[in-house]
């Protein structure tokens, strides 16, 4: 129960920082706050106490599905490359615009 908890802060703090963030840098820290809670969302969910590698039948315990693990896998791996483009978009747009302000950057972009 406290795991889930936690899960759910994690939630929370990344759903209010990205509402509230004015920040390009804190946005992106904080998209991935919440992709990590969704990662551990899905792990806590598909958990299996005690399970067992499904290639292997003889060490007993009830299997484990593969799937959701290689479903987070790819997550990790796809939310890794999500967050170094975004990071370089951002160092674009600094170079550009000379700021990371969200508000500012609408203002400048709008004036040109």
């Amino acid at each position: 129960m406290l795991q889930l908890s936690l899960i759910l802060l994690m939630i929370g703090l990344g759903l209010y920082g990205l509402a509230t963030s004015r920040h390009l840098i804190k946005s992106i820290v904080f998209l991935n706050v919440l992709e990590a809670a969704v990662i551990l969302f899905f792990l806590r969910l598909f958990y299996v106490p005690e399970g067992a590698v499904p290639i292997i039948p003889s060490m007993g315990g009830k299997p484990v599905d593969p799937l959701p693990q290689a479903l987070m896998i790819t997550t990790i791996v796809i939310g890794a490359s999500v967050t170094a483009l975004a990071l370089m978009m951002s160092i674009k747009i600094y170079h550009q615009y000379g700021t990371l302000d969200w508000k500012l950057l609408l203002e400048k972009e709008d004036n040109q």
